[in-house]
């Protein structure tokens, strides 16, 4: 399995922002291309609110979730059964584990040597996936292989440098060049939404359809909440950690950016845009 470094790591902070997922707010793009009977996989599914509610409107359907974090995969089995999806939830025993959903599964795999046989799925899935991987084509042409002719292969990316936000901060401008420069030196691609297009083509698919959409962060409770995660993510999570074991921050640089988000959060007219890249592939 590959041993790339992933960038945000799987602190509290960083599963708090991926468990707000679900399908309509972060596969939107995708829900009008899916038929009640498809088998989908979600590739890179985290703590698998995404592919919950993506199983949820396939009911004839299959839905397996994969990602390489063994403790997340077992925090997703745990939201399929309902229970509280928390960091340190239990291991379930096994190595795939069922589900309190017909048709869903989640189990630990690699996105570049994906345990299914080609043309598994008619849907394969990722999203905020390969923006953090060192080589995105590769997954999108793995994800390919599993893909039935005619299928189609979905992704959805962030796009960092087109990130935007009011009132104006030097700091939170600090903060972005800050997560590009860990992200590249992990070999990542923090502006992937812009690039999905091209990564795509050089996987090998001629019939790409792209688009954007947008999260808003603009009302007291989506500033609070998306500040607040923020604020612990620059302190407390792997990306803090990569910041000071490379000399890019002090302890007091990571206070100074929490502080930032903290501010900005507060503020009336805070507002915060993250643009994504998407493409729907026909295999």
């Amino acid at each position: 399995m590959s041993d790339h470094v992933y960038t945000h790591g799987h602190h509290e902070s960083v599963l708090r922002s991926h468990r707000w997922r679900d399908a309509e707010n972060s596969a939107a793009y995708l829900l009008p291309h899916l038929r009640p009977t498809d088998e989908l996989l979600d590739v890179g599914c985290g703590p698998g609110t995404i592919t919950v509610d993506l199983a949820r409107r396939l009911p004839s359907g299959r839905v397996v979730g994969v990602d390489r974090a063994a403790e997340v995969v077992d925090i997703a089995r745990a939201a399929a059964h309902g229970k509280a999806a928390l960091e340190g939830t239990a291991r379930t025993s096994g190595a795939a584990g069922g589900s309190g959903i017909a048709g869903l599964h989640f189990e630990v795999a690699d996105c570049y040597a994906l345990p299914f046989p080609d043309a598994s799925f008619d849907v394969v899935h990722a999203h905020q996936v390969l923006q953090h991987l060192e080589r995105p084509v590769d997954a999108l042409a793995e994800m390919r292989r599993v893909c039935r002719p005619r299928g189609i292969v979905a992704a959805r990316d962030s796009d960092y440098s087109a990130m935007t936000w009011c009132p104006a901060n030097p700091v939170l401008d600090r903060w972005l060049a800050l997560y590009c420069e860990v992200a590249r030196g992990n070999s990542a691609e923090p502006d992937g939404g812009r690039h999905l297009l091209s990564w795509a083509r050089a996987a090998g698919f001629a019939d790409v359809t792209p688009s954007a959409s947008v999260w808003c962060f603009a009302t007291d409770d989506t500033r609070r909440w998306w500040g607040g995660l923020w604020a612990d993510r620059v302190t407390s999570s792997a990306l803090a950690t990569q910041l000071l074991e490379r000399g890019l921050c002090s302890a007091e640089d990571l206070q100074d950016l929490a502080g930032a988000w903290r501010r900005w959060s507060a503020e009336p007219d805070g507002w915060f845009a993250v643009l994504h890249g998407e493409v729907l592939c026909r295999a």
